[in-house]
């Protein structure tokens, strides 16, 4: 492995000052260090100068200057970079042409709003000589996470924080899993939009973080007011529908950032008690749950054939007599790894596919980007979206 060469001739370099402070890391060398004062909750330092935020497991984290390359792993990370405003500025992430396909899929009806991942670096399991190449300003990514990994000890996570750039991320918030024995005492869990009002800390984008809340605080707050009694609420399965012979599923109770666009509008779990979220049904197990509504994850990516999974399930012994199937519910989801913009998107798409008569239809999809919504139907603005996306407000 060679490292770069403005490291080995000694001279100072900007990643030089994106460096761990905090329990977890070495001694800090930032140009004005000493004047950190003025510090905002969590130690987000408010001056002009170096600046640090907090976040478990990694603790304290200081910057010199808001990063500028940005390397990825999973999509709720690259999802907050986008929505800052940064998300060609992501250099890697975990299948990055399957998933820029699916958030392409959302960024249609966001006004002037373009995105492009082709060709990034495939990052799920990244190697520490890739990681140098990329010479990245901050890795997104959990380094609990990254160490759990056969492939990485918490040495080599260690050196690329301390060589490269700090780890800034939270992986495990996704279902509250048990992060690697090593990193359970400094762990906390976070729900999606507190974790990416701490990364929009990490890139000094508190007004665009704040302007994202609002709207996404005045959509709860509807959701809330017309969400119907708990009795009048349908049962539904959230599950991977690609083999309908083998069926991976997510409980809609289990805490997390995967299904944080679904607790809010309370659907009653049709699952027993002893699944748990990821396993894996065969159709009978399903069609036992008889759930009102079938959520299939993926199927609003372009190469998921919505119709095709309709029509597979019509064709099954099993599948046909599904209340979901019968009653024509069974609906596309997108990404369990949602970054904010997609939370929105797929909270309105869920409380359409829930409850069409109380939040307006959600239209029979086949195929295409995410459904034209008439204006009068929309529970969000896309244009005030895009515009805090673009940076015009």
């Amino acid at each position: 492995m060679t490292e770069n060469a403005d490291r080995t001739t000694g001279e100072p370099t900007r990643r030089d000052a994106l460096k761990y402070g905090g329990a977890l890391a070495t001694t800090v060398s930032l140009a004005g260090c000493s004047e950190l004062v003025g510090q905002g909750e969590d130690g987000d330092d408010r001056s002009d100068g170096a600046y640090s935020v907090t976040m478990a497991p990694m603790g304290e984290v200081s910057f010199d200057s808001p990063p500028e390359s940005i390397f990825t792993r999973l999509t709720h990370h690259a999802g907050m970079a986008f929505a800052l405003g940064r998300g060609d500025d992501v250099n890697a992430m975990h299948a990055p042409e399957y998933y820029g396909q699916l958030w392409n899929q959302f960024t249609e009806r966001l006004p002037g709003v373009t995105l492009d991942w082709t060709g990034l670096y495939s990052s799920w399991d990244p190697s520490k000589e890739k990681l140098y190449e990329l010479d990245s300003d901050v890795h997104l990514a959990d380094p609990a996470s990254v160490n759990a990994l056969d492939s990485k000890d918490a040495s080599d996570v260690e050196e690329i924080r301390d060589t490269v750039a700090p780890w800034f991320g939270n992986k495990f918030s996704d279902r509250h899993d048990e992060p690697p024995a090593e990193w359970a005492d400094r762990y906390e869990y976070y729900t999606l939009w507190e974790m990416f009002e701490k990364v929009a800390r990490v890139f000094r984008e508190e007004e665009r973080y704040e302007a994202l809340a609002e709207i996404h605080g005045r959509l709860l707050e509807t959701i809330e007011e017309k969400l119907p009694p708990e009795q009048e609420r349908p049962t539904a399965v959230l599950a991977g529908m690609s083999d309908i012979d083998g069926i991976y599923v997510y409980t809609l109770d289990t805490p997390g950032f995967l299904t944080a666009h679904m607790r809010p509008l309370s659907p009653a779990g049709a699952l027993s008690d002893n699944i748990s979220s990821g396993d894996t049904i065969d159709m009978e197990v399903l069609l036992e749950a008889d759930p009102d509504v079938i959520f299939s994850l993926g199927g609003l990516h372009p190469e998921t054939d919505m119709a095709g999974i309709r029509s597979s399930l019509r064709d099954h012994a099993a599948g046909q007599k599904l209340s979901a199937v019968q009653n024509e519910r069974v609906y596309p989801q997108g990404a369990r790894y949602q970054g904010p913009i997609l939370n929105l998107f797929q909270l309105e798409m869920t409380a359409k596919q829930l409850y069409p008569d109380v939040f307006g239809e959600w239209p029979t999809y086949t195929e295409g980007p995410y459904p034209e919504i008439p204006d009068g139907e929309q529970l969000f603005d896309r244009q005030a979206v895009a515009e805090i996306i673009i940076g015009d407000r």
